[in-house]
């Protein structure tokens, strides 16, 4: 309630500063982060409406992205306020429709791409205002046709892409493309074109590259010169193609020809056709047998003397005689062999002939081993330089296997199921800088294992089985920067495992067994490293005292300890990171640390980004000063952490902090100070969070809301926890704005009024507080007004109020008088009537409405009792305000005015009704007054009590007074 009315008394002082910071959003886009409201994505809302999805976007906007939505429609003029977009993405949506307008005013725009839809139809100028595209995208969609003069107005385009549709006419294609001087790449891959026959349109000079493949081509039916122009030519998957087709076709300027799955004979075709023979791939065209490719050998060394690439993939060749290649030209780059049927390549002898191929690709078959190739009859292929044996089923790799390239620099022997790698496997490949034997089965790396390969510069070995690193397994990789034993089962590594590394750059350890972090490990290369990843090991520690492994690593810069098993890093020690001055990026997501110490993170004063993504335990309480030496970073994710308090002590050191990613925590409120104090702030993420809707966030909405200066993600979207159709952005806070200033002066005032005054009327109106007291009693008390509303029906006649000190009196005159010589009345005296163990006042109020009179015995004494004073008090208020005549006052000595008037209800009394005065002993005749005083009195105690009746005098009698007030039982 405290920080409640501190808000709500500073709200002017702190409205002023809120113009200096403050925040915007989008309904159902996200700008990038670092575009300067230039890129925003729109993927994954629930908006059908185009227009709803971007109407609050600014005119600055150059490149969006809206995908995976359920629009259907596209309406005219729905981006004319954004007239500066240049890149448009509008794909995996449920398009159908597009208006004739829809992309009016876009004339900078240049890509639009509008695959993954459900367009079957496109009005004609529906492109009119597209003048600078130079990349269309229509794949996936389900068009059959293209209207007639579709693609006029694009003269700057370039790519045309309109794979996967049902376009069928190729003629009506040519004819929308014809005048694109500028089209170099149409794409038309699974359609239904049968033929490329066309009428007297040509394709444009510019287009060189033309994909066909995967339709339903009998036959080109195409002019000469049609594809005169074209460089890259896919016609692969077209079963039904055949070699004359190409018949006196010019395809002369063809750089690449594609014709996998067709049913071309490439020798037919070579013989038919002016097609260069070394720019056609012959993958996929059944040159299954040494027969057919010597063939083509002998016919390529006919055509050509050297080959740049050879492909032969896909054919099904299953084995590779030392005559297989020996008539073919010369390979001076790429022999492809993938998706073969090879079961072994031996020591490659059937390229005994091939001395300047440079890369041999014999990935996708199904070779079991790599044999030892340790003969002297081993082919020297002294120019290859790249080998690849992925995605084989390879088992053991011999000694020696690669001695027919000695210098190949990359060896690729990964996807495989590689479980025993001899000692000697990789003797001899001195110059080799990048191998791979990732996902494979190795169990053991010797220490001889790479002696020869003092080049490597990337080893990769992730995701087999090796448990231990040897002593002296690295020792002659002196070169390597990159070394990835990620996804091992490595439990620790003998005392000399990585010496020799003084390169090391790159180090990947994740998804390993280790526990512990030895810093002796890494001083090798403790001035080299720079990425380091431990991510889900089993790393753990159980106090807060150990010293820091990293402390030598200087230049360490990358750094990943996510998702630590099994239970995460639960304690990160204050000292743990100590000494990485240059770490820039820092990964501690998916740990279940249950405290973070204030000191944890300050010798980070070069980090730039940190994520913290559920990293803890239940609700985390952040201590102020942790990102105190922070000032460096610009991107924090602190996301599902279970922060419960968002501080200025906490968060106001990060002044460079450009992004803030505070999704799925706990906090109820976001203090506008806090986030005053990161100047550089521009992308705030503070989805799932339960924010408050009341007062204590009235300042917080109102800084959302304004100026662009902080993108706050879907902030229109953010609903009040207490009931969903409510908003953020928009909860009613009007109540928070009211000015309290008068308020609190007046209450103040009064307050301290009351203070002031109540001493003085305690002092002063002390008996008339508290016979006020008991009236107030008295008036609410049930008993009040069940009595009320008796008239002559009453117990008594008269009660009789009187002194103690009149008692005399009351016993020896009063009582004979009035209840004897043949009266007859009965009166209630408090010693003989009142029920004991009954309170007094309840008592007197009985007394009171139970008789039909109430007679005062007034002296002196009478007038200072309190309790007299009471009960005189309670039959006025039956004389006063119920209208009954039942006050009846017997003076018993002379009392002046003067004495009276400080009795303000007997005065009041005595001026409204005559009254009686004893005679005294003193008077001419006592005996005569005296028997006329009485008589007076019982016919005062005998008329009725209604105020129009003739007024009679009255006689009264006190209680006990005070000084011998009635005994409590």
């Amino acid at each position: 309630m405290a920080s409640v009315t501190y808000q709500l008394l500073s709200v002017t002082v702190v409205l002023g500063a809120v113009q200096l910071i403050s925040g915007y959003s989008f309904k159902n886009c996200i700008e990038d982060p670092y575009s300067n409201q230039q890129s925003f994505n729109c993927i994954r809302r629930k908006e059908k409406n185009m227009p709803a999805i971007i109407k609050d976007l600014p005119p600055s906007a150059v490149n969006l992205t809206i995908s995976i939505n359920p629009i259907w429609h596209i309406p005219n003029r729905s981006f004319v306020r954004l007239p500066n977009l240049q890149d448009l993405r509008i794909d995996q949506n449920h398009l159908r429709r597009i208006d004739e307008f829809a992309f009016q005013d876009l004339h900078q725009l240049k890509s639009l791409n509008l695959s993954c839809n459900n367009i079957s139809e496109l009005n004609p100028s529906v492109f009119k205002d597209l003048r600078s595209l130079t990349f269309l995208s229509l794949t996936n969609n389900t068009l059959k046709r293209l209207p007639e003069g579709i693609f006029s107005p694009l003269l700057n385009l370039t790519t045309l892409i309109m794979r996967q549709n049902f376009l069928s006419n190729f003629s009506a294609i040519a004819e929308s493309v014809s005048h694109l001087r500028n089209l170099s790449v149409l794409d038309l891959c699974f359609n239904n074109l049968t033929s490329l026959s066309h009428s007297n349109f040509s394709l444009p000079k510019s287009l060189t590259t033309l994909y066909i493949c995967r339709n339903n081509l009998l036959k080109l039916g195409c002019k000469d010169s049609f594809l005169g122009f074209i460089h890259l030519l896919d016609l692969s998957y077209n079963s039904r193609l055949q070699s004359m087709a190409f018949q006196g076709l010019d395809l002369k300027h063809i750089n690449y020809l594609r014709l996998r799955s067709t049913s071309v004979k490439v020798v037919e075709l070579l013989n038919i056709s002016n097609v260069n023979a070394g720019h056609v791939d012959f993958s996929g065209t059944g040159l299954n047998n040494d027969t057919l490719l010597m063939e083509l050998c002998r016919l390529l060394s006919i055509k050509v003397k050297r080959i740049t690439n050879l492909g032969l993939g896909g054919n099904g060749i299953e084995n590779l005689t030392n005559d297989t290649l020996h008539y073919c030209p010369n390979i001076t780059g790429t022999l492809d062999l993938s998706r073969n049927d090879l079961k072994s390549t031996g020591c490659l002898e059937f390229l005994n002939k091939q001395e300047y191929i440079k890369s041999i690709n014999v990935e996708h078959n199904h070779l079991t081993s790599l044999q030892s190739c340790k003969t002297q009859n081993t082919v020297l292929l002294n120019n290859l330089e790249e080998l690849s044996y992925r995605y084989n089923r390879i088992l053991s790799v011999g000694a020696c296997a690669f001695n027919y390239a000695p210098n190949v620099t990359t060896l690729k022997l990964n996807i495989n199921t590689i479980a025993y790698l001899d000692i000697n496997a990789l003797k001899g490949l001195t110059r080799l800088e990048t191998l791979r034997l990732d996902n494979n089965l190795l169990t053991d790396l010797f220490s001889f294992t790479f002696n020869d390969n003092h080049n490597l510069k990337i080893l990769n070995l992730r995701n087999n089985r090796i448990s231990v690193i040897f002593n002296g397994t690295f020792r002659s990789l002196s070169n390597l920067t990159t070394l990835d034993l990620g996804g091992n089962k490595i439990t620790y590594f003998q005392p000399s495992g990585l010496e020799g590394l003084k390169s090391l750059s790159k180090f990947y350890l994740d998804g390993n067994n280790l526990k512990q972090i030895d810093s002796s490990l890494y001083r090798v290369f403790q001035d080299t490293l720079t990425v380091l990843d431990l991510q889900s090991n089993q790393i753990r520690f159980l106090n807060d005292e150990i010293s820091s492994p990293f402390i030598n690593l200087s230049r360490l810069s990358d750094l990943k300890l996510d998702g630590q098993r099994p239970f995460g890093l639960t304690v990160l020690p204050s000292t743990f990171l100590r000494g990485l001055h240059s770490l820039k990026s820092l990964y501690l997501t998916n740990n279940n640390i249950y405290h973070l110490a204030p000191d944890a993170f300050d010798d980070l004063t070069g980090l730039h980004f940190i994520t913290l993504d559920n990293c803890c335990v239940g609700v985390t309480n952040l201590q102020p000063g942790i990102f105190k030496n922070l000032r460096n970073l610009t991107k924090l994710i602190v996301e599902n952490m279970g922060i419960q308090n968002f501080s200025k002590e906490v968060f106001g050191n990060l002044t460079k902090l450009h992004t803030l990613q505070l999704n799925r925590n706990v906090m109820q409120s976001i203090p506008v100070d806090a986030l005053q104090s990161l100047p550089n702030l521009h992308y705030l993420d503070i989805r799932n969070t339960p924010l408050s809707c009341t007062c204590e966030n009235n300042i917080l909405q109102n800084w959302t809301v304004k100026n662009p200066h902080v993108q706050v993600v879907y902030l229109y979207n953010l609903p009040c926890p207490n009931d969903a159709k409510l908003k953020f952005y928009n909860f009613d806070t009007k109540v928070c704005y009211i000015d309290l200033g008068e308020y609190l002066f007046l209450s103040t005032a009064g307050v301290i009024f009351l203070f002031t005054v109540t001493p003085l009327l305690y002092v002063k109106l002390y008996w008339k507080m508290k016979y006020g007291y008991y009236v107030f009693r008295s008036w609410f008390s049930e008993q009040w007004r069940i009595l009320s509303e008796k008239d002559e029906n009453c117990k008594y006649d008269a009660f009789i109020s009187y002194n103690s000190s009149d008692e005399q009196w009351v016993m020896e005159q009063l009582m004979p008088n009035l209840e004897g010589n043949g009266s007859s009345f009965k009166l209630c005296l408090h010693h003989r009537d009142f029920e004991l163990g009954r309170d007094i006042v309840d008592n007197i109020v009985s007394a009171v409405y139970s008789s039909r009179k109430t007679i005062c015995v007034v002296s002196r004494n009478f007038l200072r009792s309190e309790w007299c004073s009471l009960e005189i008090q309670l039959a006025s208020y039956r004389l006063f305000d119920e209208h009954r005549d039942v006050l009846l006052l017997v003076f018993l000595e002379e009392i002046s005015q003067r004495q009276v008037s400080s009795y303000h209800r007997m005065r009041k009394v005595m001026l409204k009704k005559t009254y009686l005065q004893w005679p005294g002993s003193d008077c001419t005749n006592p005996t005569q007054a005296q028997e006329l005083f009485w008589n007076q009195l019982r016919r005062a105690v005998r008329s009725g009590s209604r105020l129009e009746t003739e007024e009679e005098t009255g006689n009264f009698e006190t209680h006990t007074s005070d000084e011998n007030g009635y005994l409590l039982p």
